[in-house]
C-alpha cells in the first residue's frame, strides 16, 4: 500500500476484503472474476461487523472504487478496474457529473474522493484529472475569498502538478490548455497565461471557448499586462515593496495614460501605503476608464477596485458611500466571500448589527472556513 494522506488511510480503513467460491464462474462481459484475488468490500466503518447476507455488487463496487481513489497502486488494482469497468461500464460518466455537483455545492471532500477514483479507474482519460485541477482551484479561489491563503496556496500548487501532468500528454488535451490558461489567468502569471490560451486557439475546437482564448490574449496585450513595467509593477507592489511598485506604475501609466488597470496598479500602491484619498482618486479613474465594463475574465477582476475602493473610504470615514462601493463589487462577484465579509464589517460601522450578522452568515454559507466572518459573528452573538 502506497497510502500518504491520512484522510486515505482513515477511508481504506471502511473496507473489508472478501473471497469468492473457488466454484463460481459468472462472468461479466467480457471479465472473468479470479476467485484468488480477495475483493474489497464497502462496509459502515471501522469495527463494524459485516453481514455476508447483505453482501450487494454495489457494495464490492463502492469498495473498488475507494480502494482505486486512495491505493492506485495496490497490487490488485488492474483487476479491480477491470472488474468495475466490466460491472459498471457508465461510470465516467456518471460520476463525473457526481463530481463537479459535489464541487459546486462546495462538498470539498467528496467530490476530491469521487475525481481520485475516477482517475485509478480510468486512468488512461484526462477529464477526470482535469476535474480534479478545477476542484482544487475552485476550492483554492473560496478559501483565498475567506481569507485562508496558506491552505489556498497548499491548493493551487496541486492543481498545478496535475496541470503540469495534462500539459504534457501525448497526443496534446486541448482543454487542458485553456483551463491552465486561466489557472495561471488568476494566479496573476499573465505571461504564462497567455501563451497556453494562444496554444488553445490552435489547437481547440472552433467554436465560443476558442472565440473567449483569442479574446482574453488580445486583451491582456492591449492593456498592458504583458509589459515588462506593468509585471514589474505589480509584482514590487505584491511583495511588499509599494513605493518601488508606484514608481513603476507611474511609468506605466506615462506610456498607457488610457488603460484602466494603470490606474488600478497606481491605487493598489498607493492604498497600501496609507495614502487613502490618493489611492480613491486613482481608483475612481480606473472605473472612469471602464474598469467595471469588462469580461468576467479580464485578468483584475472589477469587484477588486470597488473592494480597494471601498477600503479607502472606510478609512476616510466616508461609510455609506464604502457601502455603495461594496454593493457594486456584490453585483459583479455575488458569492465573493470577502466582499459579502465587508459588508458586514459595513453594516457594523453603521450600527446595522442584525443586518451584519446577515452578511457573515451569509458569508459562511458559501465558505464554512471564513475564519474573518466567523469571528465577527462571535462578537456579535457575543454582544446579545
Amino acid at each position: 500500500m502506497h497510502i500518504v494522506d491520512p484522510r486515505g488511510a482513515e477511508a481504506l480503513e471502511n473496507l473489508i476484503y472478501i473471497s469468492l467460491p473457488p466454484a463460481f464462474d459468472r462472468d461479466f462481459g467480457s471479465f472473468k472474476p479470479d476467485p484468488a484475488v480477495p475483493l474489497p468490500v464497502e462496509t459502515a466503518g471501522a469495527g463494524s461487523s459485516f453481514d455476508p447476507h447483505s453482501l450487494s455488487a454495489e457494495a464490492i463496487v463502492a469498495g473498488m472504487l475507494r480502494l482505486l481513489a486512495w491505493d492506485p497502486d495496490n497490487a490488485n488494482a488492474a483487476y479491480y478496474r477491470g472488474f468495475v469497468r466490466a460491472v459498471k461500464p457508465e461510470l465516467l460518466t456518471v460520476l463525473s457529473e457526481a463530481g463537479v455537483l459535489k464541487a459546486k455545492s462546495h462538498a470539498w471532500d467528496v467530490a476530491e474522493e469521487i475525481f481520485l477514483a475516477l482517475i485509478g479507474l480510468y486512468p488512461e482519460a484526462p477529464e477526470p484529472l482535469l476535474d480534479l485541477a478545477v476542484l482544487y482551484e475552485d476550492h483554492a479561489e473560496s478559501l483565498e475569498g475567506a481569507g485562508e491563503g496558506e491552505a489556498a496556496e497548499r491548493l493551487n500548487e496541486m492543481a498545478f502538478e496535475r496541470y503540469k501532468t495534462l500539459l504534457s500528454a501525448e497526443p496534446p488535451f486541448p482543454e487542458a490548455f485553456l483551463n491552465a490558461g486561466f489557472f495561471f489567468l488568476r494566479r496573476k502569471n499573465w505571461e504564462r497565461a497567455a501563451s497556453l490560451l494562444e496554444t488553445y486557439t490552435r489547437i481547440g475546437a472552433e467554436g465560443e471557448k476558442r472565440d473567449k482564448a483569442a479574446a482574453v490574449v488580445k486583451s491582456l496585450r492591449d492593456r498592458g499586462y504583458l509589459d515588462e513595467l506593468f509585471k514589474e509593477a505589480y509584482d514590487f507592489i505584491r511583495l511588499g515593496k509599494e513605493a518601488e511598485g508606484l514608481a513603476k506604475a507611474e511609468l506605466f501609466i506615462e506610456k498607457n495614460p488610457l488603460v484602466w488597470n494603470a490606474w488600478f496598479l497606481k491605487g493598489w500602491a498607493l492604498r497600501r501605503l496609507s495614502r487613502w484619498d490618493e489611492a480613491r482618486t486613482a481608483f475612481e479613474k480606473a472605473l472612469a476608464l471602464g474598469a467595471d465594463r469588462q469580461s468576467e475574465d479580464e485578468a483584475m477582476p472589477a469587484g477588486d477596485v470597488y473592494n480597494e475602493l471601498s477600503i479607502c473610504l472606510l478609512e476616510l470615514n466616508r461609510v455609506e458611500e464604502a457601502k455603495r462601493a461594496l454593493e457594486k463589487a456584490l453585483s459583479l462577484e455575488p458569492e465573493n466571500v470577502k466582499i459579502i465579509t465587508n459588508l458586514g464589517v459595513v453594516a457594523f460601522r453603521l450600527g446595522k448589527k442584525d443586518e451584519a450578522a446577515g452578511f457573515f452568515r451569509a458569508a459562511l454559507e458559501i465558505e464554512s472556513e471564513d475564519h474573518t466572518a466567523a469571528s465577527w459573528l462571535a462578537r456579535l452573538e457575543g454582544e446579545r
